[in-house]
């Protein structure tokens, strides 16, 4: 029998390692088939929720707010191109690479849980601004983002001109960091169970199904 998971996956649009992390608790759920099933809701963090509307050089941000050299920086993105080659996602990091401001994509997000798009416009997101080193902070490219996934551009333009949302998306951001949750990606099974980090495939997989095995005997 399929046992069926309610999934909270903590995580903001710029962290490369929410994007490697997704993709093998993708991975891991396919190879789960027939044991079990998600509910996945995304869930907002801001990494860098001061970040202004010009956004900032990633090598730059990284030896700013980590102490990284520009070599520890590229030797950093090799790595998680290699990771992001593995779960079938691709970065495409350059020099002047920029980290964005990411609150007007999480009301998006909030909005697309309604409408039912919210895991296909959350990989649209990663994938925009990773692999197409797109500005997802701009509304147009927000808007362009949407409706590829199926989302009326009109309505999408309309919240981002408004404050739609963000009131919800700062309250569910709240939640979250009064729940303890510093790091992402945050993958939280149940409400109870605390995944951390962007885990390969087969630690996925496994603490999956010891989960389902301890909620299905409780």
């Amino acid at each position: 029998m399929t046992r069926r998971l309610k999934i909270d996956f903590v995580s903001d649009i710029v962290c490369p390692w929410c994007a490697v992390g997704l993709g093998a608790l993708e991975q891991a759920l396919d190879a789960l088939k027939g044991e079990v099933q998600a509910d996945i809701a995304f869930q907002p963090f801001e990494l860098n929720p001061q970040m202004a509307p010009e956004g900032e050089n990633v090598i730059e941000h990284v030896g700013r707010k980590y102490g990284s050299t520009p070599e520890q920086s590229k030797r950093s993105r090799e790595a998680l191109k290699a990771r992001g080659e593995e779960v079938g996602f691709a970065f495409n990091y350059r020099d002047d690479s920029r980290i964005w401001n990411t609150f007007d994509a999480h009301r998006l997000l909030h909005w697309a849980e309604a409408e039912g798009r919210q895991a296909p416009l959350k990989k649209a997101l990663l994938k925009a601004n990773f692999t197409d080193q797109r500005n997802v902070a701009d509304h147009a490219v927000l808007v362009d983002v949407a409706e590829s996934v199926g989302l009326d551009g009109g309505r999408a333009g309309a919240i981002l001109a408004s404050d739609d949302y963000a009131a919800e998306v700062r309250e569910r951001e709240l939640f979250w960091q009064r729940a303890g949750i510093t790091a992402v990606p945050s993958v939280i099974v149940e409400g109870r169970y605390l995944i951390q980090g962007g885990q390969p495939t087969a630690v996925f997989e496994q603490a999956l199904r010891e989960i389902a095995a301890k909620t299905e005997a409780a």
